[in-house]
């Protein structure tokens, strides 16, 4: 599997990164090098590899940032889930590109991706739902996201209401809650410290570090 044709390359330095971009396979590269290195970030005991910084903007150039979790990467991009009524939702409809950045510094590893953000499709969003815990389910329905939570009170009420609500119900996915998915124009693999059998190594000479 392959990001899109949008997908315009990588850089960067690992084994064999070079090889396959030589050979055209600028996605596949890209996509086999971050599951392994995520894989190698989430097998330290301790450590989410999940976890990744998402920068917005809004479309006169505010930016803003903020932690989320990584919820699937594959050919069509990275995805996460969020409030459509959250600063990054809005920031998103307004302006549709956005950044991560993945700091795995246990492993010496940083990833940067930038790209196009997408909702995902609501059948997508409603079976990713589905799989989340019962009060997780029910935190989406009472959250008001980036909105000001004058008295807590409030929170636990609208809690209250959706336990009752859902109690004897199949709970459905709100409608004011889905998926976004960023479709990666370029990704750049750093190595930032020296580890056990690994050197630290230097960018590709071709490019000097993540755009912007």
């Amino acid at each position: 599997m392959a990001w899109p044709a949008t997908f315009t390359g990588i850089s960067g330095w690992a084994p064999g990164l070079h090889d396959m971009q030589a050979a055209g396979l600028w996605g596949e590269a890209a996509l086999v090098l971050f599951r392994r290195w995520q894989g190698e970030a989430g097998n330290e005991k301790g450590h989410d590899a999940t976890a990744m910084v998402l920068a917005t903007a809004t479309a006169g150039g505010l930016p803003s940032a903020r932690m989320v979790k990584l919820k699937s990467c594959d050919a069509r991009g990275f995805a996460f889930y969020t409030n459509l009524g959250s600063r990054k939702a809005m920031d998103i409809r307004e302006n549709p590109h956005a950044a991560l950045l993945f700091d795995w510094p246990h492993v010496g590893k940083r990833v940067y991706v930038h790209g196009k953000v997408e909702l995902v499709r609501a059948a997508e969003a409603d079976a990713y739902f589905a799989t989340r815990p019962k009060l997780s389910r029910i935190g989406a329905w009472a959250s008001r996201q980036s909105q000001p939570l004058r008295h807590r009170c409030r929170l636990w009420l609208r809690i209250g209401c959706m336990v009752a609500k859902w109690a004897t119900r199949r709970m459905s996915r709100p409608s004011f809650w889905s998926g976004f998915r960023l479709v990666p124009r370029e990704i750049y693999f750093e190595r930032i410290k020296e580890t056990i059998g690994h050197p630290a190594a230097h960018p590709s000479p071709h490019h000097e570090g993540p755009a912007g």
